[in-house]
């Protein structure tokens, strides 16, 4: 009898510890603690918020809090992600096709394998401007300047390494300059960008097509040409490739778990982000902003960016940043 008795005690021990073990899986994506790599209003913050706003909206998760930590393309908030979220089975990272450019050029020794792919998300087809006033009116006319001095082009645009000063890089080869001779001048937000732009104090600028919207449509700025393969839905602008320029880039976003995750863990925040992907919170942003949805998860999100990386070192070793 006292051995039934002992018998059904651990039995009952083993269910609660199993319960217990239950509830904390479970509640684990019950607050997601985001890490946004980059100051509020930018690609990354809204890609971010939009997410969280999903990821609420569709009941993957309870509660959001946000942390922006902007700098060095993301590597500021990359390098605290790292230090202080391992384990942490419910912190996110945002970051980018901008993060791995930065990483490289900079010689950084953090690396986004340091932290868990969870699923990329979205790309953004890059504008290429001009200010209102500019006599330049053809990606023609902007790349026969290049040719005649590169250094009095000074093109204007986010993280030096980043996706924007990449498509620089791209243009410059594809139209017979040097690379590395480029003027590529980099702002640390947005909005330093535009003013740059709009007043003239750069010859031409790069960014999503997203960020420049309301400028190109109020007349401030004039759009020269689009990164896509074709002509982007809504958009009345010319591809470079329709203008002879056979360069196509796409800025993609995703979003990474922290260092040292089982993978039950991770598989547990793959659902919910693509829980949220689902909801129509996320299609309505997705719309609004004109992204294009590119998801993909875990294993083959982390294959694609050692892919990109190589690429992207390609590109930075013709403008003279990082390693060839």
């Amino acid at each position: 009898m006292q051995a039934a008795t002992w018998a059904r005690a651990i039995a009952h021990l083993a269910i609660a510890a199993a319960a217990v073990g239950g509830a904390g899986a479970a509640l684990a994506l019950d607050s997601v603690k985001m890490m946004i790599p980059a100051a509020p209003g930018g690609g990354w913050d809204s890609t971010g918020r939009a997410l969280g706003a999903a990821m609420q909206a569709s009941g993957a998760v309870k509660n959001i809090q946000y942390d922006n930590k902007g700098g060095a393309a993301g590597a500021i908030g990359l390098a605290q992600f790292v230090n202080t979220a391992k384990g942490d089975p419910s912190a996110l990272l945002v970051g980018g096709m901008v993060m791995v450019g930065g990483l490289i050029s900079s010689k950084s020794p953090l690396s986004l394998e340091q932290v868990t792919p969870i699923a990329r998300l979205t790309t953004e087809y890059e504008v290429i401007v001009v200010p209102a006033s500019s006599p330049i009116k053809s990606v023609k006319q902007l790349a026969d300047k290049m040719k005649a001095n590169p250094g009095s082009v000074a093109w204007g645009g986010g993280s030096a390494g980043g996706s924007d000063h990449i498509l620089v890089g791209m243009i410059a080869k594809a139209t017979g300059v040097d690379p590395a001779k480029t003027n590529y001048v980099p702002f640390k937000g947005g909005g330093d960008a535009v003013a740059a732009i709009i007043g003239g104090h750069v010859a031409a600028g790069v960014s999503g097509y997203s960020e420049f919207e309301q400028h190109i449509k109020s007349g401030k700025m004039r759009a020269l040409a689009m990164s896509s393969p074709t002509r982007e839905k809504g958009i009345d602008i010319p591809t470079l490739k329709e203008q002879g320029v056979d360069v196509e880039l796409a800025n993609w976003r995703g979003v990474f778990g922290a260092p040292g995750i089982s993978a039950a863990q991770r598989n547990e925040m793959i659902k919910a982000v693509k829980t949220a992907t689902d909801h129509a919170s996320w299609k309505k942003a997705v719309e609004e902003r004109l992204w294009t949805e590119v998801y993909l998860p875990g294993e083959q999100f982390g294959k694609y960016i050692a892919e990109d990386e190589k690429r992207i070192a390609q590109i930075l070793g013709d403008l003279g940043m990082g390693k060839k």
